[in-house]
Order: C-alpha cells, then structure tokens, then sequence
C-alpha cells in the first residue's frame, strides 16, 4: 500500500513518526508526501497543549476529506491525542479506521491492513512499551540534523503537564542501543545528533545509571569528531556539575543548555509541582557560566499560571533580566480539567497572561540583539542545512538549536548541504546572523 504520514507536535513525536514510516517500508510498503495519492493515512497527533489538540483534530478532519475526494481507503490516528482522550476522541472522530495510543506504535503494519473483526481503538498502558536492544528502522532523514531519543515518559508530576499520563514512567534506552543508532545515522550522513526525552538530563536513573547522561554522551562523542551531538529538554534538577564538565571539554558535544524553568517566584514554582526555588536556578546559571565560559542558554516559561500575581510576574521578570538567557521560549497557561493545576485557585485571565507573555517576549528580543552582537566579527562554524536561493544558504552555530532558535546566513557559491563552513559574522539581527566564508 502506498501511506502517507502526517507527524504533529515535538521532536519526540516526529521520531515516533520516523519509526512507524521505517516499519511499514520494511513491511514492502511505499511513503509518499502528497496525501492526495496515499491509500492510507496516518496522523501522528500531540494533545500537549489546547492549541495542539485543535491543530490535531484540523490535521484529521482536513486529511479525512481524502477519504471521500479521492484514493484514501483507510486513516490511522496514532499517539498523544487518543491517549489522552480515549472514547471520547473516537466517538467524535468517525472518519477514523483505527486509533493506536503511545504504546502501540509497534502495530501500526497491522494497523494500515484491512482485517475484519479487530478493534477499532488499540489503547494499551504506555508503559507496557518497554526498550529493547532492537535498533528500529527510522526513515525520513533527509537532514544534516536528526532527533536522537534517548528515554520515553516521565517519573516527575507537574501539576500542568499529562506527559506522565500520555507516555507513562521514564523508560531510558541502554546506552549500546542509543550508540548504535546514532552511529547507523552518522554513516547515513547526519552531522547532528540532538538528544531528546521528556527529562534529558534523567537519562539513565531508572535504570540504576550513575551520571547516565554524562556516560551517553561520552560514548556518543567517541563515534565521530565531525559531529555535533546537542542536548534538549534539561532539568535544574538534574543538571550537576559532572554534566557541565562533560558538555563543555567535549570538542563535539555542543555547549548548549536547554533548562526550562517555567517560573521564577517561588510560590509559583511549588504550585507548579517545581522541586526547587528561584535562588537554586541563579546558582545553577552560575555554575554553568564559572565551568563552561562559552555556554549557551535557553529555557521556556509559562505565564499566566492559576494564580499568578502581577508581583509573581515580576519576579519571573526580574529573573529573565538578571539571567540573561541566549534564548528564550513562552507558553500561556493551557488548562484541562485532567490536569492537577486546573483545581487551583485563581486562574488568571487569558488576556492578561498574553500581556505578560508578550512583555517576556518584547524584553528577550532586545536582550537577543545584545547577546548576538558578541559574534560581530568572529568566527564561527555553521552547519550548511538549506539553499533557499542561488548563492544564499541557511545554517546554524553552535548555539543555535533546530526549530527553536535563529538560523545563520550565508552567502556564498558552491557551498556543501549537510557540511559545515567556517563562516565570519559581518551582521547580527534579533535572532539571526548573516556571514560570509573565508
């Protein structure tokens, strides 16, 4: 049969995409990215958030029209989206052939066939989706970059988070089955491995692991000295100084420090379910700086949490001043009634959380411009990653994540997609740079 996939939401999703694409290639089925020609759908959903729910439910109800318009026989919907919803979502979604939950990506070949006398809904407990030491196939990768994960689910209970109750406990991958994918996508030409999990930094801990992450990425590091390997989704919990050391000496684990703190008053912090308090994060930022001098920066906060203060959100200002942050992400508040926030007092009127989080959002492009300006005249090497016009191209340094952060501008004839260049900053913009190759 000839499928198509549709991968909504994280990094993490996607990967979950790319091995349901590699299965069903191995089964002697054929991709193709137009829907229009596809005998089977598959809609890989997220439900993170209330704006990723209705992007996943506009996802299936815009790829359902194929079904009546043209060659469309059968539509799978996998992942966040019936897990949390369950009968709910199927009952409302009757364009659906099937539903698999977080732990049944491994039925999606069964799945796309037409059998008779099957369930319609395949929910089982995530957790029931152990690692293995099978290195499964992955397709798809058609960038210099690839999602590397490393561990499922989530051991922590954030009053407003349902990752726990999508994908289950933590469940970290050995370290041989990690290596030896990253090393299948290296031959394949990938020169950037970013690790991803719900807590990257918890890698290793479920599994009687000492300093896990420091021992995976060590291990990483020694299979190629061209590569990156870039880390995403830390924890101030769990970052510590072996850790730091370990990014920083390493000439190919980039020093880039994904720590989303969310908040910054304490009274919000213990609301949120945050084990630690704001004094914690400032030395924690400090630490980072005193071992790794050239450290890159990046969290994600939420404004607008049940009952958050205008003193509060200045608390959580005054942080994002003094800190500094390379790179900087905001979220409104999203509330469910399954969500253990949602019973909390006070919730904060939508309106006023886009006002804070566009006051943190005005406030972090200034301090972008000034942290950009230090690479005026320098340097730096760029991962070459698209041509969008003659003699222009698209990359990224060091410290600028896939996705997330800005991008580098090069412009040049005759440059290498996938390979890296030595590239001058001749100007600094909010979030991008422009250079020039020596």
């Amino acid at each position: 049969m000839i499928f198509h996939v549709a991968s909504l939401g994280c990094a993490r999703n996607l990967v979950d995409s790319e091995s349901m694409t590699g299965r069903l290639l191995a089964a002697g089925h054929d991709a193709t990215e137009d829907p229009a020609g596809a005998e089977v759908i598959v809609v890989n959903t997220c439900s993170f958030i209330e704006s990723a729910v209705n992007e996943s439910i506009d996802t299936i109800l815009a790829l359902a029209r194929h079904k009546t318009r043209g060659g469309c026989r059968r539509m799978i919907v996998t992942g966040c989206l019936p897990e949390r919803f369950r009968e709910e979502i199927v009952s409302s979604l009757p364009e659906v052939d099937m539903f698999l939950g977080t732990g049944a990506y491994d039925r999606i070949v069964d799945a796309i066939s037409e059998h008779e006398d099957r369930p319609r809904c395949i929910l089982p407990d995530p957790d029931t989706l152990e690692s293995t030491s099978e290195v499964l196939p992955r397709a798809g990768q058609l960038s210099p970059m690839s999602y590397l994960k490393i561990a499922e689910g989530c051991d922590r209970h954030c009053t407003y988070c349902i990752i726990p109750k999508l994908r289950g406990r933590q469940k970290s991958r050995p370290i041989r089955e990690v290596v030896r994918e990253a090393a299948s996508l290296v031959r394949s030409g990938v020169k950037e491995l970013v690790l991803v999990a719900q807590e990257t930094t918890a890698y290793g801990r479920d599994i009687g692991l000492s300093n896990g992450l420091s021992r995976l990425l060590q291990a990483l590091s020694d299979i190629s000295p061209d590569i990156w390997i870039r880390m995403l989704y830390g924890h101030p919990e769990s970052m510590d100084d072996t850790l730091i050391r370990t990014m920083h000496e390493a000439d190919n684990i980039c020093s880039y420090f994904d720590i989303p703190i969310q908040h910054a008053s304490n009274r919000i912090l213990k609301k949120m379910g945050r084990q630690y308090q704001k004094e914690d994060l400032f030395r924690l930022f400090d630490r980072i700086r005193s071992i790794a001098c050239d450290a890159c920066l990046r969290t994600t906060v939420i404004t607008g949490f049940p009952g958050e203060t205008e003193s509060d959100f200045d608390e959580l200002f005054d942080c994002i001043e003094k800190i500094r942050f390379d790179h900087l992400g905001v979220f409104n508040y999203s509330d469910s009634e399954d969500l253990a926030s949602h019973g909390l007092a006070h919730h904060v009127p939508e309106e006023t959380a886009m006002a804070r989080h566009d006051a943190i959002m005005s406030r972090q492009m200034d301090i972008s411009t000034e942290n950009n300006e230090k690479y005026l005249h320098q340097t730096l090497r760029v991962l070459i990653e698209e041509m969008p016009e003659k003699g222009l191209y698209m990359g990224r340094t060091v410290f600028q994540a896939p996705e997330v952060d800005g991008i580098t501008y090069v412009r040049k004839d005759g440059l290498t997609i996938g390979e890296f260049a030595d590239v001058r900053i001749i100007d600094t913009l909010e979030y991008d740079l422009t250079g020039e190759v020596l």
